[in-house]
């Protein structure tokens, strides 16, 4: 990858393929005002290793080629508990203080010939807020239960009186979570009109359209592995447990 991208401006790299910003922004080399500059260049002022920063760009690239598809209906309740929370919750919490950060910046730098930024830039406040309180809920009271009853299945054990009734009480405030955080998301595409960039986009720009994006399509995955797998799963066990 080193050859080949070497040559490349930080700006091109970057809108070839957005999810490369994460690596300049934890560099600290400005991929937007500073997007004319190459890798050599940029590697240079910053006191920079090249091959350091181009391995950086590869593991993003081999992280996303190396995704397939996984059969999640077929995992246990705990084991695809935890994968949620390694794999959704940590990149729902890696991605807010940068999307944060980025749809400040635009609606502070465009809002003026682009008002709809802003209203971007307070939903995404409202969804981040959401979202924190919610993956703590489930961090620290839903999925343990679930473990429990995994747990207690397996060892054909009783599972004992819960905090809060039938699990179906903590799901179904889940589930709710899960709707506004999507009616949000949903209406960040609807006032972006489906995250069509203007002629005058910069690259910061650019990557909080797409980001804004990816985060979108990662909470569908997210709700549909609890909504439709987990959830059902874990009422399952609990009445299978309590003899219903």
């Amino acid at each position: 990858m080193q050859n080949r991208i070497n040559n490349k401006t930080i700006g091109k790299i970057v809108r070839d393929d957005y999810r490369t910003a994460e690596v300049f922004k934890k560099f600290n080399i400005d991929f937007c005002c500073g997007g004319k500059k190459t890798i050599e260049e940029v590697c240079s002022t910053n006191n920079i290793s090249v091959e350091q920063l181009t391995n950086a760009l590869s593991e993003i690239e081999k992280k996303f080629n190396s995704d397939k598809e996984q059969n999640f209906k077929d995992w246990e309740p705990d084991f695809l508990a935890n994968y949620i929370v390694n794999v959704h919750h940590k990149y729902v919490a890696e991605n807010i203080p940068l999307l944060s950060e980025f749809t400040q910046k635009i609606a502070r730098v465009h809002g003026e010939r682009h008002p709809e930024l802003q209203h971007i830039a307070d939903l995404f406040t409202d969804v981040a807020a959401e979202l924190q309180q919610h993956m703590m809920k489930e961090e620290k009271i839903l999925f343990p239960y679930i473990i429990k009853l995994q747990t207690a299945y397996k060892n054909k054990s009783e599972i004992g009186p819960s905090p809060f009734g039938t699990v179906r009480n903590p799901i179904a405030m889940m589930e709710m979570e899960h709707d506004n955080a999507g009616s949000l998301l949903k209406q960040m595409r609807e006032i972006s009109s489906n995250y069509k960039l203007p002629d005058d986009a910069c690259e910061t720009y650019l990557v909080t359209y797409q980001k804004l994006d990816e985060f979108e399509n990662d909470l569908h995955q997210h709700i549909h592995l609890e909504n439709n797998i987990l959830f059902p799963r874990a009422i399952e066990l609990e009445e299978q447990l309590s003899g219903q």
